[in-house]
């Protein structure tokens, strides 16, 4: 509309053609209110279908064509403004209401030679003058189409190409879901059949404590140890079992950052030592989580780092800047080449030795803080340690499954 006035503006005053300001005025204010009407209504109603999109772009060709009308019809050069139209539709719509715009199209530009349009004044500029005049608005009228189409085209697949990679995020979201689900129907399942033969294991090792031994105190040392590691397992199969079932917005609790890192640091070998660097403004920050997951996540990084770097001490730090905290694990191990780092976060992907780990401490890691609308950021390379950053909001929204299904069928409609 304003590259229309400015036209208006430079053809009536320094042009001196003489044209119907008051219909053309008219016509750029339906203009005004039809932006203002579909703007409004918008805001009100999410939803957006084709057919809403092909009647704005109709309207907006019937407008064009009324300009048109009463600024010499189809001599005026600003007809190809018409093109605008027809290559946004090709983009965003199908086929058929591509194909009913062109014809549209077509119609009302064969209508302005039928009827008695708005003829332009250029009887003083008669001969090789109104030639030239009539190039040269030929030449600025193709400029503005090309200019229009490439911008509209521009915007409209770049919003599309974001779509697409907010389906697939969301895509990749549902997907960790469901092996989330698999591991804890698999997790429940093993803490059912686990139960009664360590209880067997616990028992029988009661028995030989209680047993002559010779004198032998290695042998009472090994079945000490046996039973302590099998009271270890039960208290990790009861808390598998503890947190069967709950979700996390059941789950959500408001606790300090000192908190959530002491519970963190709870179980992690003392060796090599975690150095904690983090100031008391920090630590007295309130966050809205789910501790028990959040603390299990973190403490998988720690203890990951620590494998990683066996003889030089991990760092732990935690800023909190735009409502976030972000909380930063490094190790001074010997990093990650490029196609490990690629799946570092995969289930199942481990690169240590067998029976040390199973690959899935990363990937649930992932799947804890994503379900609290945070980010895992792995910064590694070869020789150089490994840094985790671990941002989280303060107060989070987890995405309900009832929103990432509607963001689906709303993109699946739109793109067909």
């Amino acid at each position: 509309m304003l590259g229309q006035i400015a036209t208006i503006v430079v053809v009536a005053v320094f042009v001196q053609i003489e044209l119907p300001l008051l219909w053309l005025g008219t016509v750029i204010g339906l203009e005004f209110l039809s932006n203002i009407a579909a703007s409004l209504w918008f805001r009100k109603r999410m939803e957006v279908y084709e057919w809403h999109l092909a009647g704005l772009m109709a309207l907006d060709v019937a407008l064009l064509t009324a300009l048109l009308y009463f600024t010499g019809g189809p001599s005026n050069p600003f007809s190809f403004l018409y093109l605008v139209n027809i290559a946004l539709a090709a983009v965003v719509l199908h086929a058929h209401w591509t194909w009913m715009l062109v014809a549209f199209t077509l119609f009302s530009f064969g209508l302005l030679p039928r009827f008695d349009y708005w003829p332009l004044a250029l009887e003083p500029k008669v001969g090789d003058a109104g030639a030239n005049l009539h190039q040269q608005g030929s030449w600025v009228a193709f400029g503005v189409a090309a200019g229009f189409i490439v911008y509209f085209l521009w915007r409209v697949t770049g919003d599309l190409a974001r779509r697409e990679q907010e389906l697939s995020e969301a895509r990749d979201r549902a997907t960790r879901q469901q092996q989330m689900t698999s591991l804890a129907t698999m997790a429940a399942g093993a803490a059912h059949e686990l139960a009664t033969p360590l209880g067997t294991i616990a028992l029988v090792a009661k028995e030989l404590e209680r047993q002559d031994h010779g004198g032998n105190p290695e042998a009472l040392d090994d079945i000490k140890l046996i039973r302590s590691q099998v009271t270890r397992c039960r208290s990790i199969l009861d808390q598998m079992a503890g947190s069967m079932g709950k979700s996390s917005e059941d789950a959500l609790e408001v606790i300090q950052v000192d908190e959530l890192v002491a519970d963190a640091m709870t179980g992690v070998r003392p060796e090599p030592a975690i150095l904690s660097s983090i100031d008391d403004q920090t630590r007295q920050e309130l966050i809205e989580i789910v501790p028990h997951a959040l603390s299990q996540a973190l403490r998988n990084i720690l203890t990951n780092a620590q494998d990683a770097s066996p003889k030089t001490p991990v760092s732990l730090s935690a800023i909190v800047e735009n409502d976030r905290l972000d909380l930063i694990v490094t190790d001074q191990g010997s990093g990650m080449p490029a196609d490990v780092l690629r799946h570092c976060v995969d289930p199942f992907f481990t690169t240590k030795e067998p029976g040390r780990g199973m690959g899935l401490g990363l990937f649930l890691t992932q799947s804890v803080i994503e379900g609290l609308n945070g980010e895992l950021t792995i910064d590694s390379s070869p020789l150089s340690g490994t840094s985790v950053r671990v941002s989280i909001p303060l107060r989070p929204t987890p995405l309900k499954p009832s929103t990432l299904n509607r963001h689906q069928s709303q993109a699946a409609r739109q793109t067909g």
